[in-house]
């Protein structure tokens, strides 16, 4: 069974969150919420989540795909935090899945993670850091080797439903679209 890693920072976006929570768990996959701290996460527009541990505590474990929920200012505080940065650095080394949605691509920028590669994000986030080793795209989904990146909130659905598509195959995808679309 597949193990996914979804980090939480404070002033995530919690559609985001949520929906690649929800639909990973759908298809059978084990999903692992940690927090930047131990404290409960208050999402963008003020809902509170409660991750299943802190980041300190899953720093050892080892996960097959890393997905990074956008919003602001979450995606700064992804951004800006040594474990993730260290998380993110290892999961790519390691030739691992990592997947960010919305402002959080930066997150990955900011590893290195986004190097020569095609990545697309909310609008303007990745063109505001002026680096040319990113050829940025606006597609809803878009996947270069082991990185996949998303646009906004609006995408969330057919990003968790790729994800799923990449861990556990196009079958899996379509059923848990068929259960979706009832």
């Amino acid at each position: 069974m597949s193990h996914v890693l979804v980090p939480l920072a404070q002033g995530c976006e919690e559609l985001e969150a949520i929906t690649i929570t929800d639909l990973l768990v759908r298809a059978g996959i084990k999903v692992t919420t940690c927090g930047l701290d131990d404290q409960p996460v208050k999402a963008s527009r003020g809902t509170t989540i409660i991750p299943d541990t802190s980041i300190e505590k899953i720093l050892d474990t080892t996960f097959d795909l890393i997905v990074l929920p956008g919003g602001l200012p979450g995606a700064d505080h992804l951004r800006d935090n040594k474990y993730v940065q260290s998380l993110i650095k290892k999961q790519v080394s390691a030739n691992r899945y990592m997947a960010a949605i919305c402002a959080a691509p930066k997150a990955l920028a900011e590893a290195g993670a986004l190097s020569d590669k095609k990545a697309t994000s909310f609008p303007g986030v990745l063109a505001a850091l002026h680096d040319n080793s990113i050829t940025i795209t606006d597609n809803a989904v878009e996947i270069d080797g082991n990185i996949v990146t998303s646009r906004s909130a609006g995408t969330a659905m057919d990003f968790a439903l790729t994800l799923i598509e990449l861990l556990s195959g196009k079958e899996k995808r379509e059923e848990i679209n068929l259960q979706l679309a009832r």
